[in-house]
């Protein structure tokens, strides 16, 4: 019990620091400031979600005796809640069939768990990120005038800051950059909470402590009311207002689960491609470097999720049934 509450302390003390960085404005601290829940996901997923809740607790209690509590709710709600949440998800399983009991010759058998799917566990993700972001914005106004002007006039003052002389094209180029900021933020915030979540993964596989089988990544897929969510916060980002802020931040999120669920597509699609490595390779980069390529993965995880791509490809490459005498 000991070693448990030392191993939640040193989880909320290493989340707690890499969130508390951003302060100093150096530019690691972005980094170590996006990648805070990793440690408290490391303590979920390889202690168990009452580890990271512990850690978190702690975390939060600490940055509101020393910074105040705007710094102790925003770490709640954005580092350690969906720490401990993700981490319960994926540990979250259930036992499908019948055990056969132990015989004299031969032990019981182990019981066949179905997990928490990645799929389902992408759509947490989006909410997250979508909560995040909204309640970031939710800062600066409650109202959709009030959030924009407050985010224009900080973009122009930081513009101004670095290039004294601003001219109308400036002006322009901002109020583009307030038109995108939340779906950016959103996206950042999906693509974080992925990375964290992946790389916690990857470390407790490593360190034996991983308690369900490394799922199959390419077999990753949303559920299908999916597609109508998605359908339906389009459409309420045509109202207007606040309404039209957080369809804008909802659908941004979704499309980045369907982004990735179609990363999960290119990889099964391309499992009889020569240079398979290379070809897969050189899409990421692309995604990474120019950004704009993420647009086909949105595409490509939409077609399968209406098409189903992947089950046609994988139907074909099975071999024909014997035939029967």
């Amino acid at each position: 019990m000991m070693a448990f509450g030392l191993i939640a302390l040193i989880a909320g003390a290493a989340s707690a620091l890499m969130f508390a960085s951003i302060i100093s404005g150096a530019l690691i601290s972005l980094v170590l400031f996006y990648l805070a829940p990793l440690p408290l996901m490391v303590a979920a997923i390889g202690w168990g979600p009452l580890c990271a809740s512990l850690g978190g607790i702690a975390a939060a209690i600490g940055l509101g005796a020393l910074f105040g509590l705007p710094y102790c709710i925003a770490f709640a709600v954005t580092v350690a809640l969906p720490a401990w949440w993700l981490g319960h998800l994926v540990l979250l399983g259930r036992q499908v069939g019948s055990t056969a009991p132990a015989t004299g010759t031969a032990p019981a058998a182990e019981p066949d768990i179905e997990w928490y799917p990645v799929g389902r566990i992408l759509l947490w993700i989006a909410g997250f990120a979508t909560l995040t972001t909204m309640a970031a914005l939710l800062t600066l106004g409650t109202d959709a005038e009030t959030i924009t002007g407050t985010l224009r006039r900080g973009l122009m003052r930081l513009l101004r800051a670095t290039d004294p002389q601003t001219s109308g094209e400036a002006s322009q180029f901002v109020d583009a950059l307030v038109r995108i900021a939340p779906a950016a933020a959103t996206i950042a915030a999906t693509m974080t909470l992925t990375l964290n979540l992946w790389l916690s993964a990857k470390v407790t596989a490593t360190s034996g402590r991983l308690r369900r089988p490394w799922p199959d990544l390419k077999a990753t897929e949303l559920p299908q009311m999916t597609l109508v969510a998605l359908c339906i916060s389009l459409a309420f980002c045509f109202t207007g207002g606040l309404l039209a802020i957080v369809a804008q931040i909802a659908t941004a999120a979704l499309m980045m689960s369907y982004a990735l669920a179609g990363f999960a597509v290119l990889h099964t699609l391309t499992l009889a491609l020569n240079g398979r490595t290379f070809w897969l390779g050189s899409t990421y980069a692309a995604v990474v470097v120019f950004g704009w390529p993420v647009i086909a993965m949105v595409i490509l995880g939409l077609a399968d999720a209406v098409f189903g791509f992947r089950e046609r490809f994988l139907r074909s490459r099975q071999p024909p049934p014997l035939p029967t005498p």
